[in-house]
């Protein structure tokens, strides 16, 4: 319980106006689970502003995704250094929630449910922290490649994956607001999506260092490039499977779709039938 200075106890760790303004007018209230009426509780208060951190963080998530691909296809060196300067602020939005959940434990005590919403929260924090970093580590390749001709063609299917991606992880952050579980279930089922365009970009960029050595960076830093993109794909699909557990209190018991073939791919596979 935490005590306020020459006053009464409260039982809430989070209780200033200023701090519940920046959230109310944004989020869907998050009420389930306590069987409150009438006026709303701390919990249920702190439930609605943990979300509202939630959507912000993933709001700055989805942002840096797409400034960094923007960086990288038009070789942006300003975008660039500001993606890895704003990562920091993606970090500091992640202790802030679990700091947030932690406090919400301890005073509260919930279970159920409730407690569901609020794992669910660290483990959701956790993924767009690692977003923020396959962002800035895009931005950092970005610098790496500038001066190099990004071919047309890679640039586009660059783009296309991450235009999949931040519409998936949109989807599921709107899922988790509104607990859809539906919604949520989409989003995973689409995970194979971007997995397939990350194993054509795959074989084309070997294609081009293979044809030519002097290629063979600047491929490699997009061959990486793509592979963080297709894992934001994969921490939308995680975030789904949080949003499963929230709802229903169970891990999903279908295995995802997966369509990342690059494992398999034969070291002869321009000849190779077997290679599609």
């Amino acid at each position: 319980m935490i005590r306020a200075k020459n006053g009464p106890a409260n039982t809430s760790p989070v209780c200033s106006a200023d701090f519940v303004g920046s959230y109310e007018d944004n989020i869907a209230p998050l009420e389930r689970g306590y069987g409150v009426t009438g006026s709303v509780s701390d919990s249920q208060l702190e439930l609605r502003l943990l979300a509202g951190e939630i959507a912000e963080m993933g709001g700055l998530a989805e942002r840096l995704v797409m400034e960094s691909v923007t960086a990288l296809t038009r070789i942006n060196p300003p975008r660039a250094r500001a993606v890895i300067a704003d990562d920091q602020r993606v970090d500091a939005m992640q202790r802030r929630i679990e700091n947030h959940v932690v406090s919400m434990i301890a005073t509260h005590r919930p279970t159920g449910k409730p407690l569901r919403e609020l794992v669910a929260g660290l483990r959701i924090s956790s993924d767009l922290e690692r977003v923020g970093d396959l962002a800035k580590n895009n931005a950092k390749r970005a610098l790496a490649i500038e001066g190099s001709n990004l071919p047309q063609r890679v640039a586009r299917g660059v783009e296309h994956m991450s235009d999949i991606a931040l519409e998936q992880l949109k989807a599921v952050l709107d899922a988790f607001t509104s607990q859809d579980l539906s919604a949520a279930l989409d989003v995973r089922s689409r995970d194979d999506e971007v997995d397939a365009i990350y194993t054509s970009i795959f074989r084309e960029l070997l294609t081009y260092m293979m044809e030519n050595p002097r290629n063979i960076t600047y491929c490699t830093h997009l061959l990486f490039c793509a592979k963080n993109i297709e894992r934001i794909g994969d921490h939308a699909t995680n975030i789904a499977e949080s949003i499963h557990y929230v709802v229903t209190g169970e891990q999903p018991v279908e295995a995802r779709a997966k369509s990342d073939n690059t494992a398999y791919l034969s070291t002869n596979f321009i000849n190779d039938p077997q290679a599609d």
